[in-house]
Order: C-alpha cells, then structure tokens, then sequence
C-alpha cells in the first residue's frame, strides 16, 4: 500500500526532500566540526546539494493536481509546504557556503604572497594588480576579525547562522543570537551560555563579533531565499509621460534634503512618487477605475455587458488575475531623534517601468516599538479588524504589456517634532515583473524581494547606503547582504470560487479582498441601471439611485467600507440557505442595509472629513460610526436616525441620489 502511494508525482518529490533534508543536517554536522583543510571538499559537497535541491524545488513547480494517479486531499497545502521546506534548505546551503568561504578566502580573493609572484603579478596588468590589492585588504580584514574572535577579552559574540545541538553537551542557538563564551577551547567547540542561562558546546565558525549596531537588528527567523526580482531585466524607461512630473516634484523637496542632510532619514528615501501621484487627482484612485468603460467609439461599455440568459452581466475574465498577499518586511531603517512615524504602509500598483496601469492601493502595516524595522500585515482580514490592514490584495489586468508587474512601494507618513510638518517617505520600492521574457507567467511561490532606495525612475539607488559601507571583506558583505531591506510576498493564482467572483469586477483594478463581495454587488447594481432598466440605450438622463451615486465613496473612505462590511455581515447572519442562493433577493437587501449603515453617515455633520494617518480623526470617525451602527441595529433601520431632532445633515445636494453615468465613465485607454 505504501509503494503505491510513493508513486505519485507529489510523493516522489516529498520523498527526494527528506533525503535532501537529511544530508543538508549531517553536512551542516560535518562543516561544524571540520578542519580548515576539509573545509574546500565542503564547499563543494554543499554547492552540488545545493543544486539538488533547485532541481527538486523546479520539479515541484512543475506538478499539477491533475497529474496524480489518484486523489490527494489537501494538495494546494501539501505543496506549498513542501515549497516551504525547500526554500528553507536552500537558504541553509546558501548560509553554509558563507560560512565555508570565511577559511577560505584565498581561493577566491587572490593575495597571498604565493598568488603575487605567479604569472597575475607579472604581467602588467593594472586591472589585475587593482583586484589583488583589494584581495589583500579583504583578507587584512578578515585576519582581524578572526583575531578579535580569539582574543580572551571578547567574551560575547554573535551567532551568524542556526545550529542544532549534534549530541548531548550541545548549546543549540540561532542566528542573531548573542552567546557569552566562558571557555575558547583549542578545537574550535567553545562553551558559551545564552540568554536563558543555558550553557553547552558551540562551533567557533558560526560566530562573530557583534557590533552595537547590528545587534538590534539581527532576526532569530529563517530567511527564504533573497530574489532580487527588480534587477530581472526589467528596463525602467524613459519618463515621456505626466508621471514625470510626480518625479519632479519629488526631487524638488526641500524638506528630505534637510530631513537627510542632518541624518534624520536614510540617503534613499525619497517623498512618496505613488502618494504624489493619489493626490494629483482621481485618475489612480479606485473609486475612479470601478466605474464602466467606454469602448473606443463610445458608443458602448467595454467591461460591462448584459448576459440575457443568466439575467445579469457577463464575467470578465482578465490576462492578469492574481491573490498577492503582503507577509512582512525587514530591516527597514526607521527614522531617527527628530521625526515622529504616523503611519507604516505598502503602496501598490500595476506597473510597466514607465507608467502606472491602474489604482493605488494601500495596506498599513503593523509593528512593535521594539522592532521598528519589522513590518508585519494581517493574512486574511475578517470580522472588525480594519480592511486598511487587510495583506491580501487581488490583482487585475486585461494590459497586454510585456512588461507589466507589480510595484511596490513602502511608505511612512511623518510629522517633524520641531516644525510639525507633515509629509510621505517612500522607505524603498520593488518591481515584481509577472511574466518572463517568453511571456509566460511567474510562478505561484514567494517571493523576498530586495529594495531599492530613490524613486522607481532611478537606478542603482540603495535605501540606506551607509550597510554597504561598513566593509569589503566576505564577512562585512555576508553581513551586509542579511541587512537589506526586503518585501516578503507570495503570489498565487485565486481558487475557482474566488476567481469566478472577481470576473465581476472591473477588468483592471487593484484592491482589498475582504471586500469583493460589496464590489460586485455595485456592478451587479450598476449593469442593471445601466444596461437593463434604462428605457433606451441612447437615454444619458440622470438614473436616481442613492447606491450608484455614493458607493465609490467609500473606497477613499476604508472605515465607511468597513462600516458596511459590519452591517451586511450581521445580515447575512439572519438569511436562510435558500434566500442566499437568490441574486435578486440579495441585492434588494444589499441596497437595504446600505441604505441603514453608510448612506446617512456620508451626510451626517457629526463625522469628521477623512484624514489619512491623523489617529484622534480616526478615533473620532469610529466612534460615530460605531454609535451609529449600534442606535441602527437597535431601531431596525436608520429612519429614526434620520428624523430625529437631535441629528443635523449637511445641506441636500442632488449628487445624494442621481448617478450621472456621462459623467463618471471611464474612456478607453489603449494601454490597459
């Protein structure tokens, strides 16, 4: 029974990845306790496991559910798990071969005296000499790190990778963590104790001096292996376009020239281009991108068509259909003494290196005042917690570029102690290009991708150029490379229910899957007024609907839209199956409760205007909607509300309850 089950194509794999588990563990057993003369052969033996693994790893990208002989429950989990385990065994390998490489320097970096007086040292060339010569000063370097190491007065140091106790009398720890050594024995296994006042036997090669500064910034967590996807030869072209002027606007500040001159921000950061950008106008906003197109005569809707037979409009499918989900970012350099943080966030857009394709979406991060660096997202926002917070984000695009991919840039909104000025720094960016140069897809994985200091028009901008500084040696650069701001996401295709749902939606637009099910409720709303009731298709009258005319309003508004997620998740609680299966009941009681939850709030005088990242206006706002919502529960509706005395509403405006369609529409834009 267990033969015919290891048959499978997922078995197989799973079955190659303990193998490659167990010979990663006892090489890492070996490299701890091997002489400087093994330490080559090592080296070796790691490179080629390192190769198994990539080949198991593409191997698993290969399968498909279909491919199984017979059913395998839980195979989408099953598979990123094993993914998981692999990215984790290659980052160990990668670890590995650093640590190898710190005895072995020689080989690598040429200069000792036996390399000067071979053939490289006399034949006059000066690019050669140049390289030997900064050979000398890594290995100058690296002899004084290892001297520091030994000497007896160093009693802490730092670990610079995981070690898992081999026998008993063994001190397991990981990497970041800092060891006080009480015995530096000859054979290289000293004694060490860690926090916890644990002591045992540790291997000399995995640690190092630590230094005040990258003490609070070392991570104890594994690392999935660092993908420098900007640098995938992606072309940022030339600025021909009106985002340019974003940029120059950017370059322009005198405030971050201050804020960066008097070393209160890192020499990469920049104002925000994509903030820039949102407060231009609403051409990349979302409430902008979900309204209906125009197909290039005008004459009728691009992305909005009645389907006769199901009674409601057609599905869209689009070339670009994807669930990105923010997991976290790392060593982020946090402002210092002088700028108070308002606000921790990931911008993100559609991208072609030289234009945005779409909305602007945004999701706040959270973080611990101890580690200001870390920036962590909510995986799946549910309940009362804040869409704003939401780290899953769906993607859609019908744009045929080559190019396309996602951009993402991390931001802080702050407010400067002695001024008070207020302003957006973009803290680094990334370019996730999602398809290849043969124009097929990227992978369904994770992905660890580097930052970019500067603005998405600039090139080879770090984010905090001062880690790249600190030294040249392998160590200083092992070092170095752990430092760099990264943006941790995976990308994934959506399920079947899930992608059947967003071919409602527009056909480009970016946004919070939390609340895509209200999305498509307005459209479904929008294609009846539009393409069903209207009396003619030549009729352009206003259409009276309170729906219509508001709803986009609160995709500028993320505490109103959350508002009604609150209000028709607790009616959806009081439905029965079969009125849940009814599409037309649904919208009759989704205009319902948008009528008794949002719709009085967008016109009561007692809500504050929206003000992004301003917590007492925050706190304000939620406290109103928050009454407002319990009084409406209680009253069954908000008609008590409304005519009571007690409530003033700003003054009636038409705009309340007529949708001028002429008006909202989008033209054809030929580079969607």
């Amino acid at each position: 029974m267990s033969e015919r089950r290891a048959r499978g194509p997922l078995q197989r794999v799973q079955r190659r990845s303990r193998e490659l588990r167990a010979q990663v563990e006892a090489l890492r057993a070996e490299s701890a306790a091997a002489a400087p003369g093994q330490r080559e052969a090592l080296g070796l033996r790691c490179t080629q496991l390192k190769k198994l693994v990539e080949e198991n790893t593409n191997a698993l990208y290969a399968l498909k559910k279909a491919d199984e002989p017979a059913p395998v429950g839980n195979y989408s989990q099953r598979k990123e798990e094993e993914e998981k385990l692999l990215l984790k065994l290659s980052q160990q390998l990668q670890k590995l071969l650093l640590v190898l490489d710190q005895d072995n320097v020689t080989k690598n970096y040429p200069g000792d005296e036996e390399h000067q007086k071979g053939p490289r040292a006399e034949d006059g060339n000066e690019e050669e000499e140049s390289e030997d010569e900064e050979s000398e000063e890594e290995d100058t370097e690296e002899e004084d790190e290892e001297k520091m190491l030994d000497d007896p007065n160093v009693r802490e140091c730092v670990a610079v990778g995981n070690f898992d106790a081999q026998q008993e009398g063994d001190l397991t720890f990981v990497k970041g963590e800092i060891l006080l050594i009480h015995d530096k024995k000859a054979d290289g296994w000293w004694v060490a104790e860690n926090s916890k006042g644990e002591r045992g036997l540790v291997p000399r090669t995995y640690l190092a001096v630590p230094k005040a500064e990258e003490e609070s910034q070392e991570e104890s967590e594994e690392h999935i292996e660092v993908v420098d996807e900007t640098a995938d030869g992606t072309e940022i072209k030339k600025r021909t376009d009106s985002h340019w002027s974003a940029v120059q606007a950017i370059t322009e500040n005198d405030t971050v020239e201050v804020l960066t001159t008097i070393g209160a921000v890192p020499a990469g950061f920049r104002p925000s281009m994509l903030c820039q950008l949102l407060e231009e106008g609403e051409e990349f906003r979302a409430s902008y991108y979900l309204q209906p197109e125009l197909t290039p005569s005008q004459l009728a809707f691009k992305d909005l068509v009645w389907n006769s037979e199901r009674n409601t409009i057609h599905p869209r499918p689009t070339r670009v259909c994807l669930i990105v989900t923010l997991c976290s970012c790392k060593m982020i350099p946090p402002p210092r003494t002088g700028v108070r943080v308002l606000s921790r966030h990931v911008r993100l857009c559609l991208f072609d290196g030289s234009r945005v394709l779409s909305n602007i979406h945004t999701v706040r991060a959270t973080w611990l005042p101890k580690s200001p660096q870390t920036w962590t997202f909510s995986p799946r926002v549910m309940g009362i917690l804040p869409s704003l917070l939401d780290g899953d984000c769906f993607v859609r695009s019908s744009s045929l570029s080559s190019d396309i991919g996602i951009l993402f840039e991390l931001g802080i909104t702050y407010k400067c102690n002695s001024t008070g000025e207020r302003g957006e720094l973009s803290c680094g960016w990334a370019f996730l290009k999602l398809f290849t140069s043969s124009g097929i897809p990227v992978p369904s994985k994770m992905y660890e991708l580097v930052l970019s200091g500067g603005t998405p028009y600039e090139r080879g901008v770090e984010v905090d150029p001062s880690i790249s500084r600190r030294g040249s040696g392998v160590f200083q650069q092992f070092m170095s490379l752990r430092k760099q701001p990264v943006l941790l996401v995976k990308v994934k295709s959506p399920s079947v229910h899930s992608k059947d749902i967003l071919n409602f939606l527009p056909e480009t637009l970016v946004g919070s899957m939390c609340y895509i099910h209200l999305l498509v409720f307005y459209r479904q709303i929008l294609g009846d007024a539009l393409l069903k009731d209207r009396m003619s298709m030549q009729s352009t009258d206003l259409i009276c609907n309170p729906v219509l005319a508001t709803f986009p309003r609160l995709l500028d508004q993320p505490d109103l839209m959350d508002a009604l997620r609150s209000a028709w998740a607790d009616k959806e609680r009081t439905l029965k199956r079969t009125e849940k299966r009814d599409q037309e009941f649904l919208k009759s009681a989704f205009v319902l409760v948008y009528h008794d939850s949002v719709f009085p709030l967008l016109h009561t005088t007692f809500l504050p205007s929206y003000k992004w990242a301003e917590e007492e206006v925050e706190l304000s706002r939620w406290k109103v909607i928050h009454d407002f919502l319990k009084r409406s529960r209680e009253n069954d509706g908000a008609l008590e509300y409304l005519l009571s005395s007690e409530n003033t509403h700003r003054a009636f405006d038409i705009s309340e309850l007529a949708y001028d369609f002429l008006g909202e529409v989008r033209e054809n834009n030929p580079g969607e």
